[in-house]
């Protein structure tokens, strides 16, 4: 019989794996049901900080609006799950066609996921994806590999 424990990190796992199908499948009705309302992101698109679950997903519009195919695989995902708080974070990439057919490899990128429990259900509250900084140039570091 599974702990609570057990069943709330599977039940973060899934809401992690519904983002990745509903990017996969364009669904943006699915890939809202992840997120709580009032999520804050610090997505890797500007500005800094984009609130609420309409700007989020302006953000992944944007993406569609690129990409014709879409892949997003999240490798290495480690959480640290409370009664009503949780947080993880794994490497994340984007990659898929364009919408002219050119392959998108995409870059790994780091992320981090902050949930809640909110009336019963696990909801990421706030996302942050960031690329590592070379200091002396101000450049971010696209090529590294986990």
């Amino acid at each position: 019989m599974r702990t609570q424990h057990e069943a709330d990190e599977a039940e973060i796992r899934q809401q992690i794996r519904t983002v990745i199908d509903a990017l996969r499948t364009r669904d943006v009705d699915r890939l809202r049901r992840p997120y709580s309302a009032d999520i804050v992101s610090f997505d890797i698109d500007p500005p800094l900080q984009h609130v609420g679950i309409d700007a989020k997903l302006r953000n992944w519009a944007n993406v569609f609006a690129v990409f014709e195919d879409v892949r997003y695989e999240v490798r290495d995902l480690t959480l640290t799950v409370g009664t009503e708080v949780a947080f993880g974070h794994a490497f994340g990439r984007l990659s898929g066609t364009s919408k002219a057919g050119a392959p998108i490899p995409g870059m790994w990128v780091r992320v981090t996921y902050c949930l809640r429990k909110i009336e019963g259900t696990w909801l990421i509250t706030h996302d942050q994806v960031s690329v590592p900084l070379d200091v002396r140039s101000g450049q971010g570091v696209v090529d590294l590999q986990p």
